[in-house]
């Protein structure tokens, strides 16, 4: 890659080498000043006070990491033509050489945070702002950091050969002052969601989940969740989550405790041959919706009162589409989303001719 170092120099150099740390008046509580030893950027989201979570599945471990970004600001439309070709061109490299593996939106700044991985592994964390794109520093910053229990080891591979620590960490989020995780263990039970304390402590409440399959018509114990989001449906928390070929299922919240094995409502089937990317909850016109972007099928939206009159479980194999009524979006081909509003979402998509955009809906029809 050409002049990747000269253009982060300033922000990230020696982010891969462990440095020192110290602790001093301006650390928060539980954090320490150094530089973050990230293997990869699989996952990110934002918890309070502007603190940016980066889900490391390589090292199985999750970072906390003081952004300061905390200016609260009115949420603005991003629109951007070609995204990847401006991240590329910023580390002097082309859009071959990067994949963006993530993005986030600050809930108080309204800033857009892509984590993006380049050719030979390395991952980057960059800020879109005001169209332009900036290195976010990893050096001599505040963060503090979990290490999964029970991950899967780094040289596991399942029956066909695959890795599985690369499946460690799936997906994340932060609800009522706890990180959330998905992904997989080393338990016989495999498909794993935890829920930990933030500021981070010992503690680690891992639960094992189980799940129906409609499109495969079994139940299963190692596949993770893809994408999920929490919600309260009828007056209770529930985690809604959604896997590979592509059912949907809720788990409740107040189940999922350490060393539990929880069994999930599968509630929908919405298609073979897919991989949810992104879910998140979005309001219109007084009504809420669960929004849902895939890899091979359009967007899908849910009403939330939809999800809330379904009683049902599907325990019986369908061979198409079954379960909670959802619509297709004319949207395909969304490889990333993201919550700008309450109304509106961010999302990058990859058009007809090949190019990443980054656009934003209207509020109205997503």
């Amino acid at each position: 890659m050409k002049k990747y170092y000269l253009f982060f120099a300033a922000a990230i150099a020696g982010v891969f080498l462990f440095a020192g740390v110290n602790r001093n008046t301006d650390v928060p509580a539980g954090f320490v000043k150094g530089t973050p030893e990230l293997k990869s950027a699989t996952a990110i989201t934002f918890g309070p006070n502007g603190i940016l979570f980066i889900g490391d599945s390589k090292s199985a471990t999750v970072f906390a990491l003081d952004t300061k970004d905390t200016k609260n600001a009115k949420a603005q439309a991003f629109e951007v033509k070609n995204l990847d070709e401006k991240i590329a061109a910023a580390l002097g490299t082309t859009k071959e050489s990067i994949n963006i593996t993530d993005m986030a939106v600050n809930p108080i700044s309204k800033k857009l945070y892509i984590a993006v991985q380049t050719a030979d592994g390395t991952p980057i964390l960059v800020l879109l702002e005001g169209g332009s794109v900036k290195a976010v520093p990893l050096k001599d910053v505040n963060y503090s950091s979990v290490t999964l229990n029970d991950a899967p080891a780094a040289d596991a591979k399942d029956q066909r050969g695959r890795p599985l620590r690369v499946t460690s960490i799936s997906d994340i989020g932060y609800a009522d002052g706890k990180l959330l995780v998905s992904g997989l263990s080393n338990k016989e039970f495999s498909s794993s969601f935890r829920s930990i304390p933030f500021p981070f402590t010992d503690k680690q409440d891992n639960a094992t989940l189980e799940m129906y399959h409609a499109s495969h018509g079994r139940y299963e114990t190692t596949s993770p969740i893809r994408t999920f989001t929490t919600g309260e449906l009828n007056g209770k928390k529930y985690l809604i989550a959604s896997y590979t070929c592509t059912p949907l299922v809720l788990f409740p919240l107040d189940e999922l405790k350490a060393g539990t094995h929880v069994k999930g409502r599968t509630i929908a089937e919405m298609g073979n041959m897919n991989t949810p990317v992104d879910m998140i909850k979005l309001t219109e016109g007084g009504k809420a919706y669960l929004v849902l972007a895939n890899d091979h099928r359009p967007v899908a939206k849910i009403s939330y009162k939809g999800i809330e009159d379904f009683q049902g479980t599907l325990t019986e194999r369908v061979a198409t589409t079954a379960g909670v009524d959802f619509s297709k979006l004319p949207l395909e081909k969304v490889v990333q989303m993201d919550k700008l509003d309450e109304s509106r979402a961010v999302l990058l998509q990859k058009k007809a001719d090949g190019a990443l955009d980054l656009w934003t809906s209207d509020g109205k029809n997503l």
